[in-house]
């Protein structure tokens, strides 16, 4: 083969590539496993011609021994000069049939040479010599089998050429032996092709299991980004809607403190607690949003302590004892003795959320709360003669919104986000939490604490400290909304404070060199407009009238990144829509004079 031709070849395999079958991979798989093989076999069947002509230097027959053997090397050459080509080019996988086209005329000019070699090294009278010429050759084709064997059409070229010729010429010789020795190698002739055919198969095999399992985790990625993206998408979407949402009923509760510090009838004032008690609802499902959304910001940390777990279990036994008694259940506690190692308000969480679910969910029977010592740790189980949880059901339960039995979204069934949040809080404490069901008998949670195992001393009782009263002083509010800014003047004037309101901290500054009045407090949203927030705001004032000033955010974000932000600035951080009984206790914590 010209070099001319193997430049033609060479250069058409690196074109662009074209769409890929299944079959062209495992084409593309065999012939790269050629180029990867082909240099130690071809090198070592140099070699074996180079030593073949040594041996034979001295026959009469053989004067183009080394010129064979140079034309073997040649071939070998070539091998290599393709394989380095190959392997600069990369090519892609659609380009395989012009590689291995060129790899296989390469081989079928080296099939060629050896066939040339077995007619010259001619011993008609010499069997001896004749057989280690065979012997050198079937050496040369047990190897193809590694070399070339990954794909057949190129071991094929290679072999046949090479025992061919000696086929004929043992059957021509003038010996008792040539039978046999025909017959052994066309035996030989015709296993290698088998086992090569059995060889090439098996490898299509594994190269088609190789590209299945790779099509399967590929579309498993694919899929597992695909719901990444969904969860990213709903996440962004509850986060910007829970904002949008927050701000109005943030508005309206502050309105009704405004309304409840005003002289009204009983109507009107009854119709306020309806109005109240509408807004808690809202905001009670913005809390659970909330833990949900700072759980998975990170945000939250558990602080491992040892203590008794039997007064959390009495304190959560007597908060839920009113509601079995109205729902005509029993509610038994079965008390223990043991110490554990946990975070007594996070495990409160979870126990809280476990036993509400038993109540609400149980319609006769009863509720269990107790404890087993199980090894090293405590199980504490809440068990429930209610509905029971279907099997399918098991795993889905501590989904988002996901209730059993409630598909008519009854709230007085609960929200679906209780269990949620049961599961990533078990996770952030490293206690697994186990469900054991039987529909129509009821359920059984076990929460699995580790036990203190050191000694343990209950904290000394500490004396009521006397807590100054807080006063009134000036506060700066900055909120975009034009409502909220509307209810935070009339609630916290009603509460005695001086008022300045803003949209932004710009223009606060503005009003605030015209009032000249050095703020006690300031008290900002956290997403502004124009891509503002509150922490730059707050800092902005501070950095006009000194960093002593308290600052609070109020924010209707969830979105974990957002979240875990806020709380990094240092400022307190306060969720809308708030409370607010809980805005006035921050006000007046933060305003309490200091001690002398």
């Amino acid at each position: 083969m010209s070099v001319q031709r193997l430049r033609t070849i060479v250069a058409a395999g690196a074109r662009s590539p074209v769409p890929v079958s299944h079959r062209d991979r495992i084409r593309a798989e065999q012939t790269l496993l050629l180029f990867k093989n082909c240099p130690v076999g071809v090198i070592s069947a140099a070699l074996v011609s180079l030593l073949l002509a040594i041996f034979l230097r001295d026959a009469s027959a053989t004067g183009y021994a080394f010129v064979w053997s140079a034309v073997v090397s040649a071939c070998a050459a070539a091998h290599l000069l393709l394989c380095w080509r190959y392997h600069r080019a990369a090519p892609p996988e659609a380009a395989w049939r012009r590689w291995a086209l060129a790899f296989s005329a390469i081989a079928l000019a080296e099939g060629l040479a050896w066939a040339a070699g077995g007619l010259w090294f001619t011993y008609p009278h010499d069997l001896a010599a004749q057989l280690i010429v065979l012997l050198a050759v079937l050496g040369v084709v047990s190897g193809g089998v590694v070399v070339f064997g990954s794909y057949l059409p190129t071991y094929l070229v290679f072999l046949v050429p090479m025992l061919l010729p000696h086929l004929f010429l043992f059957a021509g010789f003038d010996s008792g032996s040539r039978h046999l020795v025909v017959g052994l190698v066309a035996v030989y002739l015709v296993a290698m092709p088998v086992i090569a055919w059995r060889f090439n198969a098996q490898l299509e095999e594994a190269m088609r299991l190789r590209f299945a399992n790779r099509d399967l985790a590929d579309d498993l990625g694919r899929q597992k980004a695909s719901a990444e993206a969904a969860n990213l998408a709903k996440s962004s979407f509850l986060a910007a809607a829970s904002h949008d949402l927050r701000q109005p009923i943030h508005a309206l509760g502050l309105f009704i403190g405004a309304l409840r510090g005003r002289t009204m009838d009983a109507e009107a004032a009854e119709l306020v607690d309806h109005i109240d008690g509408s807004v808690a609802a809202m905001d009670g499902l913005f809390a659970s949003l909330l833990d949900i959304s700072k759980l998975d910001a990170g945000v939250v940390a558990a602080r491992i302590e040892p203590f008794p777990v039997q007064p959390l279990l009495e304190r959560l036994f007597r908060e839920h004892a009113g509601e079995a008694a109205a729902a005509g259940i029993a509610l038994r506690l079965v008390p223990t003795r043991a110490i554990i190692d946990s975070d007594p308000v996070l495990l409160e969480r979870v126990v809280r959320n476990l036993i509400s679910n038993a109540v609400r969910y149980t319609d006769r029977g009863g509720v269990l709360i107790g404890c087993r010592r199980r090894g090293a740790t405590l199980s504490i189980e809440v068990w429930d003669t209610g509905c029971g949880i279907p099997t399918a059901e098991q795993e889905i339960i501590f989904r988002e919104f996901h209730q059993v039995g409630n598909p008519e979204r009854d709230r007085t069934k609960g929200l679906g986000l209780g269990l949620a949040i049961v599961q990533r809080v078990a996770a952030l404490l490293a206690t697994p939490v186990a469900l054991q069901s039987v529909p129509g008998r009821g359920s059984v949670f076990r929460v699995a604490v580790p036990l203190h195992r050191g000694g343990w001393t209950a904290p000394a009782e500490t004396a009521p400290q006397t807590v100054p009263a807080a006063r009134t002083g000036t506060i700066y509010v900055i909120d975009d909304e034009l409502a909220v800014r509307q209810a935070m003047v009339s609630l916290l004037t009603t509460w005695g404070h001086r008022v300045v309101v803003a949209e932004s901290a710009e223009a606060l500054l503005a009003t605030d060199l015209a009032l000249d009045h050095r703020p006690d407090l300031i008290i900002s949203d956290y997403r502004l407009r124009e891509g503002a927030n509150g922490i730059a705001a707050i800092r902005a004032v501070q950095a006009r009238h000194g960093d002593d000033i308290p600052g609070v955010l109020i924010t209707g974000d969830t979105a974990p990144d957002r979240i875990a932000e806020a709380e990094a600035s240092g400022f307190l951080l306060l969720h809308k829509p708030l409370s607010n009984a809980r805005l006035r206790a921050a006000i007046g914590n933060l305003l309490r004079p200091r001690e002398p």
